[in-house]
């Protein structure tokens, strides 16, 4: 009998330090700030003090969990904003929904392989917490062609464009690809998201955001073309600037 309550005195016993043991771990979870900044995002001339917040996934590790970005504002409320996870994260400040006050745009690599890159926009103007949208990524239409060549079709605009990839011929030819310059089976190229979303300003000074996505052919490494867009923020949503289609020496 007393075996059996020393036991089960035993097993609490080691139940109780797990349980303190994993709360410890969890309380242990240092947040860091990656970038801060002080800039007036309210827009009452006065300075808020912004931060960008995180708990790195282990000790010496660049992946940071629980990211966030924290605004001391002038009125001394503190506003956060949720992040997704990842690294190599930064924010930058212009007026993109041009309201006369500056908004915050964070970047968050995923940290995954193929480097999938997470947009976020934020306004506080009047100290109203708002999340902004994103322009979506180009919708595109993309093949081989017999005669090594390739096709994209730009769905927003309707225009195609016309790569010849004759210097690959080798490569496509031992991949299975070509015979005699013809095409065995239909073949779609790969279209990126954007892997680089950044602001600029255009001729009268109106901030905007450029983006860029890759379109590889049969791998990562295939690369075809960089397809460029730039979008202005108008009444409420993203409206489409301008396109451009560059080859691989982009």
């Amino acid at each position: 009998m007393r075996k059996e309550v020393g036991l089960v005195i035993a097993v609490l016993f080691f139940m109780s330090l797990t349980a303190i043991t994993g709360v410890y771990a969890i309380g242990n979870d240092e947040v860091v700030t990656i970038s801060k900044k002080e800039v007036d995002i309210t827009g009452d001339g006065q300075k808020e003090v912004i931060k960008l917040k995180a708990v790195p996934y282990e000790e010496k590790n660049e992946y940071f969990k629980e990211m966030y970005l924290e605004v001391i504002a002038s009125n001394d409320q503190r506003y956060t904003f949720p992040l997704q996870n990842g690294t190599k994260a930064a924010f930058q400040l212009a007026d993109l929904n041009h309201d006369g006050v500056k908004d915050v745009f964070v970047t968050v690599l995923d940290g995954e392989v193929n480097g999938h890159t997470n947009y976020s926009l934020f306004s506080l103007k009047d100290f109203s917490k708002e999340d902004l949208p994103i322009p979506e990524p180009l919708l595109m239409e993309s093949r081989l062609l017999n005669g090594f060549k390739a096709e994209i079709k730009i769905k927003d605009t309707g225009h195609s464009y016309h790569f010849d990839l004759k210097d690959r011929k080798k490569y496509y030819k031992k991949m299975g690809l070509y015979t005699n310059g013809k095409l065995q089976e239909p073949t779609e190229l790969m279209v990126d998201s954007f892997y680089s979303l950044k602001p600029f300003s255009d001729q009268n000074k109106r901030k905007g955001l450029k983006g860029i996505q890759r379109v590889s052919g049969i791998a990562d490494a295939d690369t075809i073309a960089y397809v460029e867009s730039t979008w202005m923020y108008e009444n409420g949503k993203w409206v489409l600037k301008g396109v451009k289609v560059k080859g691989e020496e982009y």
